[in-house]
């Protein structure tokens, strides 16, 4: 059963089938499902609506039970790397299968005999047609296929033929093992569809045991019986083939029968859904492993700073449909900022920095001053922060000849310091070959500070910083959306990858961060106060911390200057 605390009632289309059965006795009103993947790449933020649910589903209902069970049968795309990978997934997103962990590959020998069983009642057999014929033979969605000249081989033939295949007597592609059931059927998934092919291929778990390996087709339906699992979910793609399962299931004379039912899988925009996809891009370099923050990937959403709660939240949000729909990136980063918003603590941090220096604060003092570490919660108390003459604040806070409805710093202007004081530009230093603002001179009013006489005086605009003696040098990574387009709307004759956004990724190596983060671990996430939420990368050191950016603050300012920006 699952660990996770149990979530509110919800209803959707899969419970109501659930409940249903279970109110009427089916399945000795047993609730057992699984989550089924292939361990042939990591799994994605599409795998999470399914994840949360079987183990959902199975949590709702005493007693309930969900699988994990890896469906290894392939052998050319699997790995042991990916199988803990999607344990860890799985747990990290707050989900635990006790003692119900289970491999396609357990049941080989069940699964061979269960096509032996076929074959010995007339309902499977041996074709030696070539692949390019076999697809000829199969017919089109408007014409019915034809019977391969070798339907009608005998039982006693199609026996020894099966049993020659699995001693490894034929190479790759010689002869396939194929229901017999309709060459005719308007579901081409039933036009004699293959069970068996011959793989000369170690198996990471069985090794050469085994040269021939079953289709998906048939050791899915058949796993799931014999597991007992009685409610079969999986995505819309699988409804043409509900009928092969259901023929597998029944013919086979398995003692259980699982129901299959499917739902719309999730697309999101400006993002790729697809494994094959999503390894060409790993495989060809063009993101930075699995992990990469770009990617949907379970690691990558993790590694960028999304949470599991947040990802749960999303995916009870989106609900679950039999149709097809594409849900916007955007929502999904709403879920991940109220996440945050109640959990991350605040700091300050100096993405651009620009060197400011206030003329009237005494040369070599230092004041710690009190800041709030989350005003979301009380209980997550204060820290100290260094502040002393010399500062750090952001380029994006200062222009020298300010638009309207900028309120920051300008020279004449005064705003307030973060946690300290009202400060106001006297002057400015450029470099003068290039004419680059590179300090900022002001002054400080000292009654302004929090308990001073003036600390009440409204300004327009509060800007944060970090004192220059005290900061720490930090990179930012700024992540945007991995597609220009999303994946669906390109034609077929494009490749894919040329709609790669080239900005995905920003690095700005220069960053000043507060001293409160010398010590903070990978994977630790924090508001930077005006900027966004961000988590501490495994590649910082201690000579340098690194930072993701998981989500920006809404950005009010960046909508103004758009809509002011000439086009």
């Amino acid at each position: 059963m699952s660990t996770t605390p149990e979530p509110p009632t919800r209803s959707d289309f899969i419970r109501e089938i659930v409940a249903t059965d279970r109110a009427a006795g089916k399945h000795e009103g047993r609730v057992v499902t699984r989550f089924p993947p292939e361990p042939n790449g990591y799994l994605h933020i599409g795998h999470a609506k399914s994840i949360c649910l079987n183990f959902g589903i199975a949590n709702e209902n005493s007693g309930g039970i969900c699988h994990l069970r890896m469906d290894d049968t392939n052998p050319t795309t699997e790995d042991p790397e990916y199988v803990q990978a999607i344990q860890d997934d799985v747990r990290w997103l707050g989900f635990d299968w006790q003692d119900k962990m289970f491999f396609a590959s357990d049941y080989f020998e069940r699964l061979y005999d269960y096509a032996v069983g076929l074959i010995q009642k007339g309902l499977a057999y041996v074709d030696s047609l070539t692949a390019d014929d076999m697809r000829k033979y199969r017919g089109t969605l408007t014409e019915p296929g034809q019977a391969s000249p070798f339907r009608t081989r005998s039982v006693e033939e199609n026996l020894d033929l099966f049993r020659r295949m699995r001693a490894g007597e034929f190479p790759d592609g010689t002869h396939v093992l194929r229901a017999k059931i309709d060459m005719a059927s308007p579901n081409i998934n039933l036009r004699d569809p293959v069970l068996y092919r011959i793989r000369h291929v170690a198996h990471y778990r069985t090794g050469t045991a085994w040269c021939i390996y079953p289709a998906y087709d048939f050791a899915h339906p058949l796993s799931d019986a014999m597991e007992g699992i009685t409610h079969s979910i999986c995505t819309l793609e699988f409804e043409d083939h509900r009928p092969l399962y259901d023929w597998v299931v029944e013919h086979c004379g398995t003692a259980q029968r699982p129901q299959q039912i499917e739902f719309a899988r999730l697309n999101v925009t400006f993002t790729v859904m697809s494994k094959r996809k999503l390894l060409d891009l790993v495989e060809r370099k063009l993101v930075n492993g699995w992990d990469d923050p770009r990617l949907p990937t379970l690691k990558g959403l993790r590694r960028r700073g999304f949470t599991p709660e947040a990802l749960r939240a999303f995916c009870e949000a989106i609900g679950v449909a039999k149709r097809d729909a594409v849900v916007e990136m955007q929502l999904l980063e709403h879920f991940v900022r109220e996440d945050l918003n109640k959990r991350a603590p605040r700091v300050m941090a100096v993405l651009r920095p620009l060197r400011l220096v206030i003329e009237n604060y005494p040369e070599g003092q230092v004041e710690q001053l009190e800041a709030v570490n989350n005003p979301e919660d009380p209980s997550a108390g204060t820290r100290q922060v260094p502040f002393s003459r010399t500062l750090y604040i952001d380029q994006e806070d200062f222009r020298e000849d300010p638009p309207k409805q900028f309120f920051r710093l300008s020279p004449g202007r005064e705003v307030r310091l973060r946690y300290a004081y009202i400060i106001t530009c006297v002057g400015v230093v450029k470099d003068p070959a290039t004419g680059e603002v590179t300090e900022l001179r002001c002054t400080y009013d000292p009654e302004t500070k929090s308990g001073g006489a003036q600390a009440q005086r409204k300004v327009k605009a509060t800007i944060h910083w970090v004192s220059a003696a005290h900061a720490i040098d930090a990179e930012i990574r700024l992540y945007e959306s991995l597609m220009l387009m999303d994946p669906g709307k390109i034609p077929a004759d494009q490749d894919w990858t040329q709609h790669l956004n080239p900005h995905s990724l920003e690095r700005l190596p220069t960053c000043k961060v507060e001293p409160s983060l010398a010590a903070i671990a990978p994977g630790t996430r924090v508001q930077f106060e005006r900027v966004g939420y961000f988590c501490a990368d495994p590649d910082s050191s201690p000579d340098k911390l690194v930072f993701n950016r998981t989500v920006t603050l809404k950005d009010t300012w960046a909508k103004i200057e758009k809509a002011q920006t000439p086009r």
